[in-house]
Order: C-alpha cells, then structure tokens, then sequence
C-alpha cells in the first residue's frame, strides 16, 4: 500500500514531529529497496519474518550500529501495527522480534565549573551574535529543552511578567516551564538587540541569525560546541549534553525525580531515569558523609 495513510495517522492521530515522520518514512522506503531487490516483491505488506532478518543481517554486515537497526527495526514494527490496526494484515512479521543488544552510552555531562566559565566569558557581550549566543546557553542550561525545542521558539512563547516559557515538545506536547530571573535579564538585553537589527524576515522567531532569518539546529550545535570546546575536553560537547548537564545537576542538589521528568518533557520515569547515574558520585559522597558507620 501506498505510505500516505501511514504518514497521516503518524502526523494527524499520533502527534508525531515532522522530523520523526521523515526518519519513520526513510527507514520503510529503504526496506522497500531491498525487498525489491532481493525478492523482487513490490510491497512490504506481505513479507515474512525472514525476510526482515536478511534485511537486517544486510545492516549488520554493511557496519550500521546495532541501535540504528533496532530504530529502524522499530519503525517497521510501528507500520505493521497500523496495518493491524486497519485490518490490511493479520500477523504482525516483528511480532517475535527481539532487538539487538546494544550496550548503554554513558553521557557524561559539563561540571558546574564548565558552565560557569562559559558564561563567564559571555557576561560582557553587547553585540548581537555574542547575546543570542549567551541567551542560547543559559535557556538551555536553565531548561533543559531539546534542540529542536529551542530553534522553534517563537516571541509569543516567552511571557514575562510570569517568568515561564512555553515549550512544544514532542507529539506537540506543550509544557510551561519557570524561567530564572537571571535569563529573564538576558532575554530582555537580546531583544534590545534583536530589535535593532536591519532586517528581520521572520519576525515571529525568537532566536534569529544576523541576517534576521530563524536560527537553525547545525548552527545551535556549533554554537554549543565552539564555546565549551574552550573549556572541555569532554569528547562530545552538544545542545544534548547541557540537557543532561541541567537534569544531572538539578538530581545533585537532590531535585524530585518526578519535577525533573516534568521539566524535560518525559512521558516516562524510565526515560529521566539515565539521568541518574551522573548522580552516583554525590549520592556517594552524601552517604559517605552521613552514615553512622562510614567513619568507623
């Protein structure tokens, strides 16, 4: 069948993101290529299970990771359960299908020290480039938003008089978060800034290039990299790594496991749970320094 009403019900009925939806589609049209090549079908409504292990089998052999296969592999499952669902197939192929191991990546977020150095060398800015940049750093550390997040943020999704922010995340999941009074400041600075600009083309934006257009997530990526590469020798210095340094440090100072999933936007525990394991070090030093018997 035609993939039209499946990206329908992702985008329409599921409140999947546009950028889920495009990965969703690559991954069966990319299977789709190799049915047809290997078995010469033209749909993958009636494949067999057998058949996705040697498409699977073909991803392990070209050096693809074994958590790229277990998305991609999920994407298929996803597609086969609307097929189900509108009555087009009777079993689901991945029904028995069992991921692949894949072992846990642990990411190691910036220490306060890191953050205070970067926005150190940021407290003096006063042109426009080196606010935003400031600004881009401080919501991300104060927040703990996505990428993603950030870059669609619009004017309109800042209220100042409540100090919050607005944020869509995920299936269009909107959650209010609480701004500090510090990056309240420095929004007010950046949009003196803003204002002044020559050209403003998409003037609903919150954070915008020079030229005044809406900011991009390649751009936000370097941003967070060239700053903390100063810093940091850490091997990845990413918009997600100042997300886990938020989480982590709120956990450290002994934060509710629940109003930090609130705050990112988890529809899960499980999810803010691998935030927790950066914790271990000051869940140790606090044990060491409170346990009757840890000094005897």
């Amino acid at each position: 069948m035609s993939f039209k009403a499946f990206s329908d019900y992702l985008l329409l009925e599921k409140n999947y993101s546009p950028l889920t939806l495009k990965a969703y589609l690559f991954d069966l049209q990319a299977f789709q290529k190799f049915i047809v090549l290997e078995f010469q079908e033209n749909t993958i409504d009636d494949v067999n299970y057998q058949q996705i292990r040697n498409w699977i089998v073909s991803l392990v052999e070209s050096g693809i990771s074994n958590r790229s296969i277990n998305r991609k592999s999920s994407s298929l499952n996803t597609y086969y359960k609307f097929l189900l669902k509108i009555n087009t197939i009777t079993v689901n192929p991945l029904n028995k299908h069992k991921a692949l191991k894949v072992s846990k990546k642990i990411q190691v977020p910036f220490s306060e020290g890191e953050l205070h150095q970067v926005l150190d060398e940021l407290n003096s800015v006063t042109d426009f480039e080196g606010l935003r940049n400031r600004l881009i750093i401080e919501l991300f550390y104060a927040t703990g938003i996505r990428r993603i997040e950030l870059v669609q943020l619009r004017l309109s999704d800042v209220d100042m008089s409540n100090r919050t922010l607005k944020v869509l995340g995920k299936r269009n999941k909107e959650r209010l978060i609480p701004l500090l009074d510090s990056v309240i400041k420095t929004i007010e600075t950046y949009l003196g800034q803003r204002n002044d600009l020559e050209i403003i083309v998409d003037d609903s934006c919150l954070f915008l290039t020079k030229k005044g257009v809406k900011i991009y997530e390649t751009l936000v990526y370097r941003i967070i990299n060239d700053y903390f590469s100063k810093v940091s020798t850490k091997v990845k210095r990413s918009p997600h790594i100042l997300r886990h340094s938020f989480a982590t440090h709120l956990l450290n100072q002994g934060a509710n496991l629940n109003a930090v999933k609130e705050l990112l936007g988890h529809s899960s525990l499980a999810a803010t749970q691998i935030y927790t394991h950066s914790s271990i070090a000051e869940l140790k030093k606090v044990y060491t320094n409170t346990h009757p018997r840890s000094k005897k």
